[in-house]
């Protein structure tokens, strides 16, 4: 009697059989959930950091300032919740809500960049300090300097930029936050409640479904 011997396949190992678009976008998916949570709490931190320093003249001697970067400026602090709300909402939307936020999260590490690299060079918040010490509304700090953090911070920006321009260009890969779809965007069907005779509750609640609940 002959043996028959039937193939068994093998297991195929996480990943494999996927196409380049499949691996592309969990790829960028990870990096975007990376940089953009990272970018946030780098710029978060940065703006609570001395940004800058300097002196001013009370009665004839030099007193020394300095200031934070949210006494500069409240933009980087602000853009950055914005840009970790939108990498979450990123996952909440399809289609043109998608890119729409995707470019909001871009924007917003646009934003923390642009905003950090002015922040450095303003001396207005010494200013103001420099002005209450010496109780001269026309005093101004001198030896103005700057530390690294607001390029700190826009290192920060940076990193919600990219996560934005990664959900602009895979963002249609991406999975979103659904329970009723299915992978390719299938709605999944519903099981109909099963009716109890016995129950008017349920019979109730048939006729305000629109269904009959005889079953007929």
């Amino acid at each position: 009697m002959e043996h028959v011997t039937a193939a068994v396949p093998h297991p195929r190992s996480e990943g494999e059989g996927e196409g380049p678009a499949a691996r592309a976008g969990r790829r960028s998916l990870a990096v975007a959930l990376l940089s953009g949570a990272l970018g946030a709490a780098v710029a978060l931190l940065a703006t609570r950091q001395r940004w800058s320093m300097g002196t001013a003249t009370v009665a004839g001697d030099a007193f020394p300032l300095s200031a934070k970067g949210s006494d500069i400026t409240g933009v980087p602090a602000a853009l950055a919740i914005v840009g970790l709300a939108a990498l979450v909402a990123v996952f909440a939307v399809r289609r043109a809500g998608r890119f729409a936020v995707s470019a909001l999260l871009a924007l917003s590490g646009a934003g923390i960049v642009v905003a950090a690299l002015l922040g450095a060079t303003d001396s207005s918040a010494l200013d103001d300090k420099a002005a209450q010490a010496s109780g001269d509304t026309s005093s101004v700090v001198h030896a103005f300097d700057h530390t690294a953090w607001p390029y700190v911070a826009a290192v920060g920006g940076g990193l919600i930029l990219l996560a934005g321009l990664l959900a602009l260009l895979y963002g249609r890969r991406w999975p979103a936050m659904s329970g009723r779809y299915e992978r390719n965007g299938t709605p999944r069907p519903r099981r109909a409640p099963v009716v109890d005779p016995d129950r008017p509750e349920d019979i109730w609640k048939a006729l305000d479904r629109g269904e009959d609940p005889t079953g007929a």
